[in-house]
């Protein structure tokens, strides 16, 4: 992108435009409390916190670990949850709260990259320290600090009450009454949290989606052209090995610089799939729901099952993501049943502001000069030998957000004389999600349901499905998106250079010299997408628009995605299964919703294969040229293509051909039929018969016999999972893992992918086998020992409503707990791993009470 372009995007658009709306908003320091006043106590009909301070919790274990926590108010309940979460998921709290505090380099030095073994940086990547800082400027510590006493009272009975828990559980551990994960017991980096420490971290997790992409870009901004955003040591002279650190420290940042891209706004790839089955898509006529998220397997955005209850007022069951307190993100209760998936959607603005003339630190708006402001932070940085250093830096904002910046000339996001540019997230500092999913947890039918969406903006990224007893189905795309006006929103989808920056750049670039682009809340809920339907809603991570092709949605803000788009493979085999995995009828059980999850069929298959073997029989065993250089001959790759059974299950021979032969497919140049938004769940489709589907087969054949497989290989001998050891070496121990992936078309998706764990906890990784041809690592992630799978359906869930109530099944693919001494650690795992099936889930009292493996009785006395 030029940056030539974008100042005529600014000066055209800010100002030629200005005079329809002059004067509409101002500036407001995204670090002030805002003048609201929380409700009174008085107003909750449930209990907040506890009665005089004494908190009481009774966690009961069924098989799995699965815990049953009951309580008779919120503070008592997230007490519960929060020591059982401890008791599970130790490692990944505490290391959130450090980050999200700006305190890894205190504890852990300036690398992210750490060999826990030796203690020493694996890759000298400054990313700590680069975090830190980062954090440090989005202010999310001074929000949640300042902010705190504004959050509703049941949000902060459920903070303070989840911290209590978690600080119970480690004076239980100091007094050897439980055993935390070797990684991280005893170690100072583990301390014990306040209500605010939750707060920040929710804070911290809300920005996944947005200003936490461009941390790079917020750390190197500053006004100068020469290497102004280095750090610098405070404090005594020092030493000469101090000297010497700092100086390697400052020699990688430069370094770093030189590699420094366009941020992707989902580099943790984050996917799901979800279906709501309304009353005339399932056998019984009541409502099912389909959750299958698609997280990292290991870090803070891991799942949790746990099954909460107040008795009367709350009784709700499912997964959520480490760290929720006291509440369930993914579940269903006695009425309803809901998901979400990752939405299309952006919840943020790249602003281009323009500079006063000759002054770098003032920009124009609406005419008037406003300050970019310069603040000098500091961080501890840990220098192992070196000993404990002050490192400060001056960091730059707005009042609506921070500076960012990509070193002169390696980026279109330049610092210079007449432009800046600056992030303003919809969801900084975001004091909705505890209470938005509360009212989901709590809603009883579809109107209490909807009811939560128009009181908060708090589902942060995602898409919702949802499904009830009475056969109702429901979606919603009410992520924080920037609530922009219709005029601003006319002119996203009209103005070429507005669309040609949005192209470029993969996200919305917009002048900053103008209100007319000003927003200051989210989408309210009348403009999200939304749909109501007795048949089904759907989501694979393609747009709202796909959700049902018997009704489009249409007509809305860009910023929820786009309209009338090529669809993925993987939402084509979701309508594909919606369509054909229900039986003669047509309408679903849980049995045949199970199986349509596991099935593992691929898209591909359906898509080009019986054209593809046909095309293989005919090249028969003649060589095929890869290259001007490379030919294979590709005969014994058609004899598995034929003994492939279309599925990637363990046995399925020539699993690993597959999937490779999917990532040198190229639908848009390999189908003859191009895609007809009309027919979008059937095309593109009919394979070209030009060979580039046999060159893509051959150089799959090369790769996986590079990879040292057989091309009939099993898929259960390739893929496979294999948890590390707290100190991040292997643990021996490989599970064949049946699944398929992206690039196939596959449903219950999995990949080798590490992105999105956002924690240090060591993990063990295996060499990449190098593509035949680019000689790039595999885009796969193929390695000589295989698929090491560490991402994909996580918590998955199947629930229909029946006359009795709910009947729930699932499983998390990853196990209950990430502490290597719990029973839970691999347990789910295994069963996977065996025997592909999902497990019932226990909700009804009489059912929990004849299954109960152990029983914790927890009391506190605040004051104490």
């Amino acid at each position: 992108m030029k940056v030539m372009h974008l100042n005529k995007l600014m000066l055209a658009i800010g100002v030629a435009s200005s005079v329809f709306i002059a004067g509409c908003g101002n500036d407001t320091d995204y670090s002030r409390s805002p003048e609201v006043t929380p409700e009174p106590e008085v107003t909750q009909p449930l209990q907040a916190f506890a009665p005089d301070g004494m908190l009481k919790a009774q966690i009961r274990r069924t098989a799995y670990g699965v815990p049953h926590i009951q309580a008779d108010n919120l503070e008592s309940l997230a007490f519960g949850s929060g020591y059982a979460q401890a008791q599970d998921n130790l490692c990944i709290l505490a290391d959130g709260f450090i980050k999200a505090n700006s305190e890894r380099s205190m504890y852990f030095g300036p690398h992210a990259s750490i060999d826990f073994a030796t203690g020493l940086p694996t890759a000298e990547d400054n990313g700590n320290l680069i975090s830190d800082f980062a954090y440090k400027a989005l202010k999310i510590r001074e929000l949640a600090e300042n902010q705190y006493s504004q959050f509703s009272y049941n949000s902060r009975a459920l903070m303070e009450g989840f911290s209590a828990g978690y600080n119970q559980y480690l004076a239980d551990v100091d007094a050897g009454e439980q055993q935390a994960s070797p990684f991280c017991a005893g170690q100072p980096w583990v301390k014990p949290i306040e209500g605010v420490d939750v707060a920040n971290y929710l804070f911290s997790i809300a920005l996944l989606p947005g200003a936490a992409n461009f941390l790079d870009l917020i750390f190197y901004a500053n006004p100068g052209d020469a290497e102004e955003y280095l750090p610098r040591i405070v404090g005594p002279a020092p030493s000469a090995m101090q000297t010497a650190f700092i100086q390697d420290v400052k020699t990688k940042l430069i370094a770093r610089a030189n590699t420094i891209t366009t941020p992707d706004t989902n580099p943790r790839d984050l996917g799901s799939n979800g279906w709501g089955l309304g009353k005339d898509k399932t056998e019984n006529g009541k409502g099912m729901v389909l959750g299958n998220p698609h997280f990292p397997h290991t870090g803070n955005l891991r799942f949790w099952q746990s099954h909460i209850t107040i008795p009367g007022q709350l009784d709700v069951m499912g997964g959520s993501l480490v760290g929720m307190p006291g509440l369930i993100n993914i579940g269903f209760n006695k009425d309803l049943a809901w998901t979400h998936t990752f939405s299309t959607a952006e919840h943020f603005v790249m602003y281009n502001l323009e500079l006063v003339s000759g002054d770098r630190m003032q920009y124009l708006y609406e005419g008037k000069p406003m300050p970019i402001n310069k603040e000098t932070v500091q961080v501890l940085v840990n220098g192992g030998p070196a000993g404990m250093l002050i490192a400060e830096k001056d960091i730059y904002t707005t009042a609506k957000g921070p500076i960012v910046e990509a070193p002169v000339g390696l980026a279109p996001f330049g610092w210079d004389d007449g432009q800046a540019f600056m992030i303003q997230d919809a969801n900084m500092a975001t004091k909705d999600p505890i209470d938005h999913w509360f009212a989901m947890n709590r809603a009883t039918n579809k109107d209490e349901f909807q009811q939560a969406f128009k009181n908060y903006d708090g589902v942060i990224f995602n898409n919702t499905m949802y499904a009830d007893k009475e056969g109702n189905a429901f979606y919603i795309d009410d992520s924080t998106v920037p609530g922009l006006s219709d005029f601003a929103v006319s002119l996203l989808k009209t103005n070429p250079d507005i669309i040609a920056a949005r192209e470029q750049a993969g996200f919305t670039i917009l002048p900053g010299n103008t209100s007319i682009f000003d927003f200051d809340s989210p989408m309210p809920y009348n403009r999200a997408p939304k749909l109501e339907r007795t048949d089904f809603v759907q989501n694979s991570n393609n747009s709202f628009w796909s959700t049902n092709l018997d009704e489009p949605l249409e007509n809305y803000s860009p910023m929820y995605g786009p309209e009338r788009g090529q669809l993925s493979l993987r939402t084509r085999m979701a309508l594909t299964l919606m369509e054909d995995a229900a039986g003669d009828d047509g309408k679903f059980n849980i049995d045949e919703l199970e199986t349509a999850l596991l099935s593992n069929r691929i898209y591909l298959n359906d898509l080009i294969f019986t054209d593809l073997i046909s095309q293989c029989d005919a090249q028969a065993d003649t060589p095929v040229m890869v290259t001007d250089s490379i030919s294979k001959d590709i005969s014994g790759a058609c004899i598995a293509l034929k003994a492939w059974n279309g599925k990637q299950d363990n046995d399925s021979v020539g699993g690993a051909l597959i999937r490779e032969f999917a990532h040198q497919f190229d639908q848009n140049s390999m189908l003859a039929v191009p895609f007809d938004y009309n027919n979008a769940a059937t095309t593109p489709h009919t394979l070209t018969t030009d060979g580039s589907a046999l060159v893509a087969l051959a150089r799959a054949t090369l790769n996986v016999e590079a990879a040292g497989f057989e091309v009939d290989a099993p898929m259960g001998s390739v893929q496979f999972v294999e948890k590390s050891l707290p100190d991040g070496s292997a643990s021996g121990t490989k599970l064949p893992w049946p699944g398929t992936h992206n690039a196939e078309g596959g449903f219950n998706v999995f990949s080798t992918s590490l992105s999105g764990d956002d924690t240090l906890i060591p993990q063990h990784e295996y060499a990449a086998v190098m593509d035949a041809v680019s000689g790039a690592p595999l885009a796969s992630g193929l390695t000589a020992e295989g698929y090491h799978i560490r991402y994909g359906s996580s918590w998955m869930m199947a629930v229909s409503f029946t006359d009795d109530g709910p009947v729930a099944k699932g499983i998390l693919t990853y196990s209950e707990s990430n502490n290597i001494l719990s029973p839970s650690f691999a347990d789910q795992s295994v069963l996977y791993s065996t025997e592909k099936q999902l497990r019932p889930f226990l909700f009804n009292e009489a059912d929990i009470a004849a299954s109960v493996e152990s029983t914790t009785e927890l009391s506190f006395q605040k004051g104490e």
